[in-house]
């Protein structure tokens, strides 16, 4: 085999890239190393089935004493039975507990996941649809988990023939799982032939997020690659989709050991690129990169290398440690994350964001990468959990400090109430703001500013403890200053603005302009008479208004409200004339006579000695607040609005009209 061109002009330089994703994932990793300690423990270990679709494996675990049985009926007595990864049927669970031997179950905490879900919807009546190969082992032991009530389909066609066929038919509802080592590019175009927005069908991305990252991983490496080498078992399902998914790209070989490199044709293959199944022990990937190293028989310094990738692959992260993760799929409580080591990382909601209103998907999108914080690693399952929130803090923290510093506004929103005070949240930082700088008025409802944006200023810091605290009031106090000053330089007498009205006295109403207050008295509300400026406006209203008076020195504003347009007294001019008789209510009444309304805002005195055509000695014994009476308008001074009107007029004209006939 020789590494030259195609026309045989001498050697092509090769670069050789390593998948980040290669060898076992921690359910295999868990499975193998868990049937190890079986043989440390007991004298005699039979795995149910081949523990791992790797041969090199397998004998190496023979030859240590454990032996393999494919039934629960071929046990000794003595025998510990290991329950491999792929898992086994409720029927073979029974059979293990009536045999009675030790038994250590290994099955994927993935896969065990799956038989749970199956395992409730068999329970509700539902029907499964499983996404694999029907041969497989862990298919096999997720049927054994629903009875009769189930379909495996092997890819898109079959779930397109299902759903013309049987599903109309069925009746129930449908639930889809898939093998945890399923194509994620069949599983793609198989979602998207279900129906859409169909209530009756519940879909669970049940492949696990290893396969997907490797097959993701193996499917990005190989587009760029000439020439892949996938190395694991022939019988490894995991390996031989990474194989079908490389093969679609690029020129592809599956191998088990390194030995078979020498057999490839490696001609033309500038870039290889080297993935493994989750199967293939680490020591047979060392392997294949020494074999490939000779093969090479040259380290250049621009070669990935491969022991270093390899290496950093099972790289182990510990509690606190600061780590860089790719978002590889988001569901509804958490994201989960490739760290490029051997743990499969999980960012809790909770770790996400302090904002219960938030999904994962609201804060994180699928490729995105993170600044992580380890909170706990699991070596056994090979996962970790992981906190962006806190790496949130530290930034936000550092942003809090640099603006104590400098008299930065900042902008939050208030997550809730606590003893005291408010909490807001300002990237990642809890900051509480006490009541009295809350900016609303002493005894006020905190409630009413949850989950409003404010802006606010730092007024303490405790760096140590990583607490802060702020102030609402010294902003809006600020920024009322800056109003003030930019309303003296351009205010003027005449002037209107629109302004909220903030308070109400007996004596008028005082009214926001845009950080200054100005007053509106009561008798300029309204043209008629009113008892409380509440008769005309309320608390929160926003009216136009006009300056009347200014008095920087005293910082004093006199406003207009009722419009001249509006006079009644004008409208009374241009209607009314003396000696016109119209109907007129009383609406008070005094020792020297009785005042009646003749139009809104405009009333007339019916003197005592006109009520009547005799002598009056009480004004009570004529009128009565409320009575209509008809009267004769007698005299009209507008520029003092005053107006009489006499009912006496209209009885001496009724008698001349007697007198006359």
């Amino acid at each position: 085999m020789g590494l030259q061109d195609e026309n045989g002009n001498g050697q092509v330089r090769m670069k050789l890239t390593i998948g980040e994703h290669a060898g076992f994932c921690f359910g295999v990793d868990r499975a193998v190393r868990m049937t190890y300690e079986a043989l440390e423990q007991y004298h005699h270990v039979a795995t149910l089935g081949p523990i791992i679709h790797n041969q090199t494996v397998v004998d190496d675990l023979c030859q240590k004493g454990a032996r393999i049985v494919e039934d629960v009926s071929e046990l000794t007595p003595e025998e510990c039975i290991v329950i491999r990864s792929h898992g086994v049927s409720k029927q073979v669970e029974d059979a293990i507990a009536a045999a009675g031997n030790p038994c250590i179950n290994a099955t994927c905490p993935f896969v065990s996941k799956i038989h749970k879900i199956v395992e409730k919807h068999t329970l509700a009546g539902d029907y499964i649809l499983i996404a694999g190969d029907k041969n497989h082992p862990e298919v096999q032991a997720i049927v054994g988990h629903c009875g009769e009530n189930c379909t495996v389909f092997a890819d898109s066609a079959a779930l397109d023939h299902f759903f013309k066929t049987n599903y109309e038919n069925l009746k129930k509802k449908l639930a889809i799982v898939a093998q945890t080592t399923y194509n994620i590019l069949v599983w793609e175009r198989c979602m998207a032939l279900l129906p859409s927005d169909d209530p009756n069908i519940m879909v669970y991305d049940t492949i696990c997020h290893a396969t997907q990252v490797r097959q993701s991983d193996a499917d990005t490496l190989s587009r760029s690659s000439d020439l892949m080498i996938i190395v694991g078992g022939k019988h490894s399902s995991n390996t031989v989709k990474l194989f079908d998914v490389c093969k679609q790209n690029c020129r592809s070989y599956h191998i088990e050991t390194a030995d078979e490199l020498y057999t490839l044709d490696l001609c033309n293959a500038e870039k290889i690129g080297i993935t493994a199944g989750a199967s293939t022990p680490a020591h047979i990937i060392k392997e294949v990169e020494s074999t490939m190293s000779e093969i090479m028989e040259r380290h250049d310094e621009e070669d990935i290398n491969f022991a270093e990738a390899l290496d950093q692959s099972f790289k182990k992260i510990h509690k606190g440690e600061k780590v860089k993760g790719t978002v590889a799929a988001v569901n509804n409580t958490e994201a989960i994350v490739d760290t490029g080591t051997k743990y499969t990382g999980y960012v809790p909601l909770s770790e996400l964001t302090d904002d219960p209103s938030l999904k994962p998907a609201d804060v994180v999108n699928v490729g995105d990468e993170l600044d992580l914080i380890v909170i706990q690693t699991n070596d056994q399952d090979g996962t970790a959990t992981l906190s962006k929130k806190k790496v949130d803090e530290q930034k936000g923290f550092e942003e809090i400090v640099a603006a104590k510093e400098n008299d930065t506004v900042l902008e939050g929103t208030v997550q809730g109430v606590v003893k005291g005070g408010i909490i807001v949240a300002y990237a990642g930082v809890r900051v509480f703001i006490p009541a009295s700088q809350s900016g609303l008025p002493r005894g006020a409802e905190l409630d009413t500013l949850v989950k409003t944006k404010v802006r606010f200023v730092i007024l303490e810091v405790n760096e140590h403890r990583r607490r802060a605290v702020g102030s609402i009031r010294a902003v809006q106090k600020a920024e009322k200053e800056a109003a003030k000053e930019k309303f003296w330089e351009t205010a003027e007498v005449g002037a209107t603005y629109k302004g909220e009205v903030k308070s109400l006295t007996s004596y008028g109403a005082f009214v926001d302009l845009g950080g200054i207050d100005g007053m509106v008295h009561i008798s300029e509300l309204s043209w008629k008479r009113i008892k409380h400026p509440s008769e005309v406006v309320k608390v929160g209203d926003v009216i136009e208004v006009y300056i009347k008076e200014l008095d920087p020195e005293n910082n004093r504003i006199s406003l207009g409200y009722k419009k001249t347009e509006d006079n009644p007294w004008e409208k009374f001019k241009a209607t009314y004339k003396v000696g016109d008789i119209v109907d007129a209510t009383i609406v008070s009444i005094t020792p020297f006579g009785a005042f009646a309304q003749i139009m809104d805002g405009v009333d007339g005195l019916i003197h005592i000695s006109q009520l009547a055509d005799k002598r009056v000695e009480n004004v009570k014994d004529i009128v009565a607040i409320g009575d209509v009476v008809k009267v004769k308008i007698i005299d009209i001074d507008i520029e003092n609005k005053r107006i009489s009107i006499s009912m006496r007029a209209l009885l001496e004209d009724e008698a001349e009209g007697e007198d006359a006939e």
